[in-house]
């Protein structure tokens, strides 16, 4: 940072719902803005699905942080690429791998990543779809399995390569769980004429007693019934207890083998190495913050989105994590900075939840009431398109969207695997 600015230094941790929102919002005038992301673009993370079952490149839901950066609304603030890894609240300094930054106001939106429960170790050997880059993995997995199936005339070996295992009924999972099974009724027999649909097996774990549990008990029997008819094999109150030699074994002995494990059952927040405060995390390593915002036991440090901790009377185990919450809670935030006065608190306001599960197929919990199929699916669509960032994104999105409909068919199902040579650490390690 230029030592000569005397505008009050304001470093940003994330560049997701939260982070975007305070950039825009955030007075140029006074604060000498920061913002640190690991990823030189935002992306949107409810059509990460998309991109892992080839309904979406990811440049559709992707855009760069430097280009948003040049818009009247965020111009003024700067964009460094950095993983961070140790935040000093004593020195008020950001450590990430290339630098140091010293901040006199720090908003920490890092947001979250997979929650393994304990067995860190699981992300060697399941899918994941919390990034672009995860989504991208998983796609390649999902394109290779059906390629090489079509080459062998051995059914067992077959059935191993066609056998996919979707740990967690949250949204993430129903619609990915879904696209698979648009997949495997719509796709399979236009273009993999070799491969028959039953011969693949695509199976939802949940553990508890219904899919969508922060929904309504509606949109979970309707979310249930539509992935039946997209022959998807549904499992309630079933934990996955390890995976191990290719073999899912659940709480009650029973025992899935599949080569394909795609994990969404829960998520956690990202973290840092804290010094300089006795700060204790809450639960999901989230950031407890009283109403306005600020992180308990500190000064000028503040948290929103998904790695803030805030119950609250109707949310006794926090704010739900999700974009709307983030957006809101940012809002507000850069407002009260702006102002300099923290005299109003922090009140979400639930517009509804949505998920979609496949083709004319989704649900809706709305403030007055829940609406399914066609209707919800057509609301489902409108509203994501215009949450993301860029005319030419949406655009680009829109004519895949009809594309896919009207042919059943996109152009995306591209095995792009990245070359192994020059051998290269991307973060200068070791």
């Amino acid at each position: 940072m230029d030592t000569r600015d005397t505008r009050e230094k304001i470093v940003i941790i994330g560049g997701g719902f939260a982070g975007l929102n305070l950039v825009k919002r955030l007075d140029k005038k006074k604060f000498n803005i920061v913002l640190v992301d690991r990823n030189n673009y935002h992306s949107f993370p409810p059509l990460f699905y998309q991109i892992a079952s080839s309904g979406l490149d990811p440049d559709s839901i992707c855009f760069p942080f430097r280009r948003e950066m040049q818009k009247d609304k965020a111009k003024g603030t700067r964009y460094h690429m950095g993983e961070v890894r140790t935040i000093d609240f004593a020195r008020k300094e950001v450590v990430t791998q290339f630098e140091t930054l010293p901040y006199d106001k720090l908003i920490i939106a890092a947001g979250c990543t997979n929650n393994f429960f304990g067995n860190p170790d699981m992300i060697k050997y399941v899918y994941t779809i919390k990034t672009a880059s995860e989504a991208m993995r998983c796609r390649n997995e999902i394109l290779e399995r059906l390629e090489r199936a079509c080459l062998t005339h051995d059914m067992e070996l077959r059935r191993k390569l066609l056998s996919f295992v979707v740990v967690g009924g949250g949204p993430t999972g129903v619609e990915i769980a879904g696209a698979l099974g648009e997949m495997k009724r719509d796709i399979v027999p236009r273009e993999y004429t070799s491969l028959k649909p039953e011969e693949i097996t695509i199976t939802l774990l949940e553990g508890s007693n219904r899919l969508l549990s922060a929904m309504s008990p509606q949109s979970s029997e309707d979310a249930k019934e539509y992935l039946k008819r997209l022959m998807v094999d549904v499992r309630l109150g079933k934990i996955m207890k390890s995976y191990d030699q290719n073999v899912v074994t659940l709480d009650d002995g029973s025992t899935i083998y599949s080569e394909s494990v795609i994990w969404t059952a829960g998520i956690t927040g990202i973290t840092f190495e804290l010094k300089g405060a006795d700060i204790r995390l809450a639960p999901g390593n989230r950031f407890a913050v009283d109403d306005y915002n600020r992180v308990k036991g500190l000064d000028d440090v503040f948290a929103v989105g998904d790695i803030a901790y805030l119950p609250t009377e109707h949310f006794p185990r926090g704010l739900p994590q999700l974009a709307q919450v983030a957006i809101q809670q940012a809002r507000l935030l850069a407002e009260q900075i702006n102002k300099g006065d923290f005299g109003k608190t922090f009140v979400y306001k639930d517009k509804g939840s949505m998920a979609t599960i496949g083709r004319n197929l989704a649900v809706a919990d709305l403030p007055k009431g829940h609406i399914s199929g066609f209707f919800a699916w057509l609301i489902w669509m409108f509203i994501h398109l215009i949450s993301i960032l860029g005319m030419r994104n949406k655009v680009s999105v829109l004519i895949n969207w009809i594309w896919a409909y009207f042919t059943y068919n996109t152009s995306l199902r591209l095995l792009l695997h990245t070359t192994r040579y020059p051998l290269r650490s991307r973060w200068g390690e070791h």
